[in-house]
């Protein structure tokens, strides 16, 4: 396994748990956090050990998006991924193809804020459950940007094409209750209970033959890409 500044990671059990480790700016990504994530999960792609994965942030938040400022700072330069910033229509983060590519179960255990790009990453998981502090909300077009592919594919597959339209125009932020209540999330759960329910669910999937649940993930990916 590599190293990494912007992550955490520990696995037992057959469960990787990550970690998106910057509380200090609410787990907003640098281009080095997007290219520890992508890392990652290649990593855990070519771990046989791992059946599960488990994905949230350290300290109050979730992710809340791209780190403006560290970003912004550095348009134009050589480092990966700032074009994307200007394209109307940029294609698929290279972190967002790493994840989407990964063939283990992905459970995202929202904890806080999960805004922006972080609404968006905890939409390419299998499964999301929420903290009752969670809060959700596509921020992309308050700052003139469009949604990656967790917004613009896959949530109007979760919550059907005018709800997902409503969230994406207009950049509303929701609770993790209302959140529920329109499909995107399998459950809230009492804050300090999130974690256990994450294990919980990845203990459920880990029990059965490996193999086979990875080829449901691939059955069920080639069905929702349609």
């Amino acid at each position: 396994m590599s190293s990494y500044e912007c992550m955490l990671l520990d696995i037992k059990n057959h469960v990787a748990t990550v970690a998106i480790n910057r509380p200090g700016v609410m787990n907003a990504l640098n281009w080095q956090a997007y290219a520890e994530l992508e890392q990652i999960f290649r990593d855990l792609q070519n771990d046989p050990e791992v059946r599960c994965i488990i994905l949230t942030g350290s300290g109050r938040a979730f992710c809340s998006g791209d780190d403006v400022k560290e970003i912004m700072l550095k348009i134009g330069s050589s480092e990966g991924g700032s074009n994307r910033l200007k394209e109307v229509r940029p294609g698929t983060t290279p972190a967002a193809r790493a994840i989407l590519d990964c063939d283990r179960p992905l459970i995202a255990a929202v904890n806080g804020a999960a805004v922006g790009w972080g609404m968006d990453l905890s939409l390419m998981a299998d499964f999301r459950i929420a903290s009752d502090k969670a809060k959700f909300g596509e921020l992309f077009v308050k700052r003139g940007l469009v949604a990656d592919v967790g917004g613009m594919v896959r949530l109007p597959k979760l919550v059907g094409p005018q709800k997902a339209a409503e969230l994406l125009f207009t950049g509303d932020i929701i609770t993790a209750e209302q959140a529920y209540d329109i499909g995107m999330l399998l459950e809230v759960v009492p804050h300090d209970d999130l974690m256990t329910a994450a294990d919980n669910l990845a203990a459920r999937i880990t029990s059965n033959p490996p193999l086979a649940v990875r080829h449901l993930k691939e059955g069920l990916r080639r069905s929702f890409s349609r």
